[in-house]
């Protein structure tokens, strides 16, 4: 019998996989199997410490407070005694509806409230009651310009509706514009509600008359029975259910133009007036960037100083916005960047209470008394250059090596020799200027074709100049024959003058830009290759891309001398960063200054007054007078976009504050360091606009209007700033297109692409793509004529088409102008009398005016006869 042996374990025991538990593991669970043991992951992350459900409460009362707090001073710092009054722009939105009527209906609903107003025309209204000032602002109803100027800076927009017709294209453009540009908070008003339930209630009583008098004798009887055993509704019951339904209406309206609750004010009781100047006060002020983060005044008052062709324009009105620092720049609309001389401090001529204490006691200000607050420095003061120096020894200049002096000695040395028919007696200096017989046939053969086409210009000659004998005016007839004729006067029958009404120059033009927008809509970027010169020369700068996403591309190569003119950030956001945050010391928020702008051109200051339009005036951030290259995404806009805008035409743009006019190039808007420039932007698309302009910080709104030949502008996108980038790359796109001859499987014979031989070696190396999402390459050139082998990843079939695609990057040309003509007025008002001495003139120029966009006659009945 064999002795047992022990068991004896190995030196590295086994351990076995516990059986994981379902269920949750507590804390206390998981920090006894820790043991006090802290992970990696744990030590890296920040420390979070965990708040009871007592600290989490009160974080977030905290939280609440502070956020009550912020909302509390951005309601106070407006409207009150030490701050800026709330600036209200009073837009109607028929013409209509007089403003000043409304104006007069706010004024009178308080008696307590004192009102004054100043030089150029804006109400004041400082209500005792809710101890706030309000100041009310009407820019003439038919500049669309002005009216979007002023509500650039106003804290709330308020618009007049009529209660008896529709909104106008008139009105459409100018809310298309007001919503597109920074819709301040809004009030909408109703105008004439009362009046138009009256004429309802008119015109169905007086329809009801005629039906009765369309009725019968027994028909009658019974409805005389039937309205007697009723009751019948008052004249005051219709009235107010008419009125509850034109109300209803116009809710709707509102509510599919602005987003959010609206409601809709009548003025027909004071009690209405005073909940008018209520919600002004009280209602919740919407931000915008441009205005909010940015100095500016609306002027009070205007005072010129001549001072040879410029002059000194001193503007008196309060402080909004941020500080305004005398060293700053400031931009007027239209008008342009200036500088400031100094800034004066004057005494508010529209307190809250006229009579306060300091002023009975005797205040150190007296109403007219002004005092200098800051004069400019000239080494801290900001220049007014926009544009760089160009410098042209500024570039790289490479010096060639030895190797390459070498070849260049040995190419001068072996001159190339050609034979040439010389007069007798030529020297060598003579011979290089006389051309080959080649060089002269081409050059006539150029000729040619312009002599021709003026030889049958001649041929062709005119009727009145013909004779029976042959061409008159040149001594070729004789005095006898002109004897023979007599001038008669012949009344043209009608449509015989049609064409002298027509530019028919204009309408080709139209047509070749539809065709060509179309040709481009349909085939994107395809272009036929040249047969009368090499796809070589004529695609020279063009380059092949083995993938559009991917492959690199410098954004400073081969760069045009207007760059060197421009201004670049190195980090744009960082830079924005620190001017946002930069302190500045002058003007705080609510003063009422007097601002000393210099050399302000005379006949500016004259076409302002005459236009009778509010004067706006923003301090701009540092570098925002500089010139770069500034990138906008535009969406189409489907009110004015009807025709395709070809790159580099002249737009009009609002960006802003700024207004100017330019000729930008476009592009797709997509991600990536490349982007496809677009030939046309067509409707109901959105592309990114490049182009030289001013340096603006996002976020900023953007408007587009193009202007026709009579002056009307149409507005055709709207957008936002994308970025002041110069390094954004535009890359312009060209198809080649060539069609399969013979195939076999992956390989075939394709034609019509090139015409010669070399240049199927040229492009060799570039890829190809076919429409149906074959790729491939060319293998060898067939022939002398352009045929070729090329070789596919896949059965290639006999309708597909094969392409070739080549980029170059493309530049926007240097075509900014600050200087923007007014559109036409929006309405043309007239009276009564002068409407019988022009109908027949409306009617001779009614063919002649433009389809869309016509401006509305407004006829005003006058008493005098």
């Amino acid at each position: 019998m064999a002795l047992s042996q022990p068991h004896r374990p190995s030196a590295l025991k086994q351990q076995n996989k516990r059986h994981r538990t379902l269920g949750h593991r507590s804390k206390g669970s998981v920090s006894k199997s820790s043991k006090g043991r802290v992970s990696v992951k744990t030590l890296s992350k920040k420390a979070k410490k965990d708040l009871s459900r007592e600290q989490r409460r009160h974080r977030s009362k905290q939280i609440r407070a502070v956020k009550r707090e912020e909302t509390s001073l951005r309601k106070r710092a407006l409207g009150t005694a030490n701050n800026p009054p709330f600036l209200v722009t009073v837009v109607p939105l028929s013409p209509s509806i007089n403003p000043r009527t409304v104006l007069n209906a706010l004024v009178s609903c308080d008696e307590a409230a004192t009102t004054t107003t100043s030089s150029q025309g804006i109400v004041h209204i400082s209500c005792s009651r809710f101890k706030q000032r309000l100041s009310f602002v009407v820019p003439p109803v038919n500049d669309l310009y002005a009216i979007l100027d002023s509500v650039k800076v106003s804290d709330t927009l308020m618009l007049l509706w009529p209660g008896d017709e529709e909104l106008g294209d008139a009105a459409d453009l100018l809310l298309s514009s007001i919503l597109a540009q920074g819709l301040p908070a809004p009030i909408h008003i109703v105008a004439g509600l009362e009046e138009v339930a009256q004429k309802e209630i008119q015109a169905g009583g007086t329809e009801e008359e005629d039906n009765q008098m369309m009725m019968d004798a027994h028909d009658l009887e019974q409805e005389l029975k039937t309205r007697l055993s009723l009751k019948q509704p008052t004249t005051s019951h219709k009235k107010h259910s008419k009125k509850h339904h034109a109300r209803q209406n116009l809710l709707k309206e509102i509510e599919l133009r602005f987003p959010g609750p609206s409601k809709l004010h009548s003025l027909e009781k004071e009690q209405d007036a005073i909940l008018v100047l209520r919600q002004i006060g009280a209602q919740k002020r919407r931000p915008i960037f441009f205005r909010d983060n940015r100095p500016h005044i609306m002027a009070e008052k205007m005072e010129f100083l001549e001072e040879g062709s410029t002059g000194v324009l001193k503007v008196h009105g309060y402080v909004r916005g941020q500080v305004l620092s005398v060293n700053g720049l400031v931009h007027i609309p239209g008008w342009g960047d200036y500088q400031m001389n100094r800034i004066d401090i004057a005494a508010d001529p529209h307190p809250l209470e006229r009579h306060s204490r300091s002023r009975e006691a005797g205040a150190d200000m007296e109403d007219d008394e002004v005092h200098l607050l800051q004069e400019a420095d000239p080494a801290l003061q900001e220049q007014l250059k926009s544009t760089n120096e160009i410098d042209p020894l500024e570039g790289e200049q490479t010096w060639p090596t030895e190797e390459e002096l070498a070849e260049a000695g040995e190419d001068a040395a072996t001159t190339k020799q050609r034979t040439k028919r010389v007069p007798k007696g030529t020297s060598d200096y003579q011979a290089a200027w006389i051309l080959n017989s080649d060089d002269e046939e081409d050059k006539n053969d150029d000729d040619d074709d312009e002599n021709s086409e003026s030889e049958m210009d001649e041929d062709l000659a005119p009727v009145d100049t013909i004779s029976q004998n042959g061409y008159d005016g040149e001594g070729d007839g004789d005095e006898d024959d002109n004897e023979e004729y007599e001038t008669m006067t012949v009344t043209d029958a009608e449509g015989v003058n049609y064409d002298e009404k027509v530019d028919y120059e204009a309408e080709m033009d139209a047509f070749d830009k539809m065709r060509a927008a179309r040709d481009d809509a349909m085939f994107p970027d395809e272009v036929d290759t040249p047969q009368d010169l090499t796809a070589r020369i004529r695609f020279q700068k063009f380059r092949g891309l083995q993938s559009f996403r991917t492959s690199a591309w410098d954004p400073d190569e081969n760069l045009p001398v207007d760059y060197s003119r421009i201004f670049q950030f190195e980090n744009f956001q960082r830079t924005k960063k620190r001017v946002l945050k930069e302190d500045k010391d002058g003007a705080l928020p609510g003063w009422y200054v007097v601002v000393h702008i210099s050399d302000v051109p005379r006949h500016l200051y004259d076409n302002h007054v005459a236009s009778h339009s509010p004067l706006v005036v923003l301090g701009l951030l540092p570098h925002e007078q500089k010139m770069s290259i500034v990138n906008m995404v535009v969406k189409s806009h489907p009110s004015g976009h009807f025709r395709a805008i070809k790159s580099k035409e002249r737009l009009i743009f609002h960006v802003g504050f700024r207004r100017f006019a330019n000729a930008p190039i476009f592009s797709e808007h997509s991600t990536g360091t490349k982007h496809k420039f677009a030939r046309y932007f067509h409707p109901g698309t959105t592309v990114v606009a490049t182009m030289f302009a001013p340096i603006t910080f996002p976020p900023a709104s953007v408007l587009v209007f193009r202007e026709r030949p009579d002056g009307a502008q149409d507005l055709v996108a709207t957008g936002s700033l994308l970025s002041v980038d110069p390094k954004r790359i535009v890359t312009k796109r060209v198809v080649l297109s060539g069609h399969p001859f013979k195939v076999n499987r992956k390989t075939a014979v394709i034609r019509y692409m090139f015409f010669n031989r070399e240049d199927v070696m040229w492009f060799r190396p570039v890829e190809l793509r076919t429409k149906w999402g074959r790729r491939g390459h060319i293998k060898e050139p067939l022939g002398t004529h352009g045929h070729m082998k090329c070789h596919f990843d896949g059965q290639l079939k006999s309708q597909d088409t094969v392409l070739l695609n080549l980029y170059k990057r493309v530049f926007p040309k240097w075509t900014f102008d600050p200087y923007v003509a007014r559109p036409p007025p929006l309405y043309t008002f007239r009276s009564s009398n002068d409407i019988g001495d022009k109908l027949s003139d409306e009617d001779d120029c009614s063919d002649q005016q433009p389809a869309l966009k016509k401006a509305k006659t407004v006829k005003f009945f006058s008493s005098r006869q």
